[in-house]
């Protein structure tokens, strides 16, 4: 079976060859892995076996997809939010409605002229698609991207003591993001639509979900529906512990639940399945705090071996991710161990890479 094809079958719960995998890495981990296995950092995902390739088109573009290589260096993106690199990754230091009395925040426009800036980061994926199962990214959906304008506690303030104003920010933030879904899954051959909004911590969510259900539950719906219409699989990020609300995002149309945080409350990969699995394909619950970093090789053998067999249980439903990023701190050892566990061993990782060193070469 080649990415797509596997991907697919997971997704109908039909078994395959293998597990698909969607693996991120820190930075740093990137950084060794490409070092190890001396090939550009741009193709360490390639090289390890991920089956999906997709890129962001709303405003994670600007966090994750702009690269400084100086402490200290920064960027103000098109939305007006100013991130500065701080360790290895950027945060943001300026909220441009932060502070702003109502009739401010409620002038705010979104950057709709840049829209065709944000559709080509997707040409790239569709150039070289091969046989890649390819997505679209049009996160931060309603509640982040809100606070990234206005500020986590003007924001959770707004939601408390001005909930028409909060809804209507929702409304336009979320009809950004179907403005680039529609335009995304127009123009390009995608096979799902990926959306997100962070609205969890690691012990609850940071709002009542009945708050939740009121002000951010309407607008994310309208942005799966941009999927759904075109019968698309429609992916959903959220860290944290979110178990409250996972039925509401099955009844929304959500059917991929992403990164399964597997130390948070409520968020054991193997219990959700259970509850959840005949209505929910699953991708992440690989402990990136425990096991994973700390472990030895044969504990993180085993402990793939048995999130992979109770998650395909129903013979698919899962794909293959860590709960977060890679951490640099995991052993070589220990990453390659997670990789054979998925039916990827390391002597096909090498393989991988002598190929794309190979095929650089004839350029």
């Amino acid at each position: 079976m080649n990415s797509r094809e596997r991907t697919l079958a997971a997704l109908r719960r039909e078994a395959a060859d293998r597990v698909p995998v969607f693996m991120w890495f820190h930075p740093s981990t990137a950084q060794r892995l490409a070092a190890l296995l001396e090939i550009p950092v741009g193709r360490v995902a390639e090289a390890m076996g991920n089956d999906i390739r997709q890129t962001w088109v709303n405003n994670n573009y600007a966090m994750e997809g702009i690269v400084h290589e100086n402490e200290g260096d920064a960027h103000t993106d098109e939305w007006g939010v100013h991130w500065v690199k701080r360790g290895e990754f950027n945060q943001i230091e300026g909220f441009p409605l932060a502070g702003l009395a109502p009739e401010e925040v409620l002038r705010y426009r979104f950057p709709a002229e840049h829209m065709e800036f944000l559709m080509q980061r997707m040409l790239p994926l569709l150039e070289n698609r091969g046989d890649d199962f390819v997505g679209v990214d049009v996160s931060p959906c309603v509640f982040e991207m809100y606070w990234r304008l206005r500020g986590m506690e003007d924001a959770m303030l707004d939601m408390a003591l001005n909930r028409p104003m909060a809804d209507t920010m929702f409304a336009r933030c979320a009809d950004f993001s179907v403005m680039l879904s529609v335009a995304a899954c127009e123009r390009f051959d995608v096979d799902w639509l990926w959306t997100g909004d962070d609205v969890a911590g690691q012990q609850a969510l940071m709002m009542s979900p009945a708050l939740w259900r009121e002000l951010v539950k309407p607008h994310l719906a309208r942005i799966v529906d941009v999927g759904l219409w075109r019968g698309l699989p429609v992916a959903y990020h959220c860290c944290g512990a979110l178990r409250d609300i996972i039925p509401d995002l099955i009844e929304i149309g959500i059917t991929i639940l992403n990164p399964v945080q597997c130390n948070c409350p409520g968020m054991d990969p193997l219990d959700l399945k259970r509850e959840f699995g005949s209505r929910l394909s699953f991708m992440g619950g690989v402990d990136t705090q425990g096991v994973l970093p700390n472990g030895s090789a044969d504990d993180v053998r085993r402990a793939t071996e048995r999130l992979v067999g109770g998650m395909t249980s129903d013979g698919g439903g899962y794909i293959l991710a860590a709960s977060h990023t890679i951490p640099p701190e995991t052993p070589d050892e220990n990453i390659f161990a997670l990789y054979e566990a998925a039916g990827i061993p390391r002597q096909e990782i090498f393989d991988n890479a002598a190929a794309i060193r190979a095929a650089a070469k004839k350029m």
